[in-house]
């Protein structure tokens, strides 16, 4: 795909107010790790799909960033009065190779089979954490924080594509 939509500060906001969403009810309540893991899994996912250079998952991934921007900027002008369409330095991750592709399918699924097994809070919540981290791996600080990603996916493909040709 050679085209990322770039966030803007009203994308960015759209972001915040759903981590905020999800994080408020884990910080004012016991704070147990399980409140978080299906917006983790979600964030992971969104993970996999900002790897993904191009396919319904790389695409689903870019088009996100517009969905932000158009409601942040709404909610941001409605309640401040004060414009936020301004543009946030974009940022992508790049490298995914045929290794990685297969281990990137079977996480992707690993997430869906975790939303059809949720109830309807935690599928909301994976939801958001897909959202969040779809948005937020726009941006060159979130993005640049995980570039490692599709090095380790592609190094995993390779690992099982080694260990299913032993044999041969």
């Amino acid at each position: 795909m050679s085209t990322t939509t770039t966030l803007t500060i009203g994308g960015l906001t759209a972001a915040l107010l759903i981590l905020v969403a999800n994080l408020h009810p884990w910080w004012t309540g016991k704070r147990e790790i399980k409140q978080l893991a299906a917006f983790g899994k979600g964030f992971a996912g969104a993970a996999l799909m900002a790897a993904c250079p191009g396919g319904i998952l790389g695409w689903a991934h870019a088009h996100t960033g517009g969905i932000a921007n158009s409601a942040g900027e709404k909610a941001g002008t409605a309640a401040t009065g004060v414009g936020t369409a301004s543009p946030l330095s974009a940022g992508h991750i790049a490298g995914l190779s045929a290794l990685g592709a297969p281990v990137v399918v079977v996480g992707a699924f690993l997430v869906y089979l975790a939303w059809k097994k949720a109830g309807a809070k935690d599928k909301k919540r994976l939801a958001g954490g897909v959202f969040v981290g779809s948005v937020l791996l726009l941006t060159a600080g979130i993005a640049g924080m995980i570039e490692w990603l599709p090095g380790a996916l592609n190094h995993v493909g390779a690992q099982i594509s080694a260990a299913v040709q032993e044999g041969a």
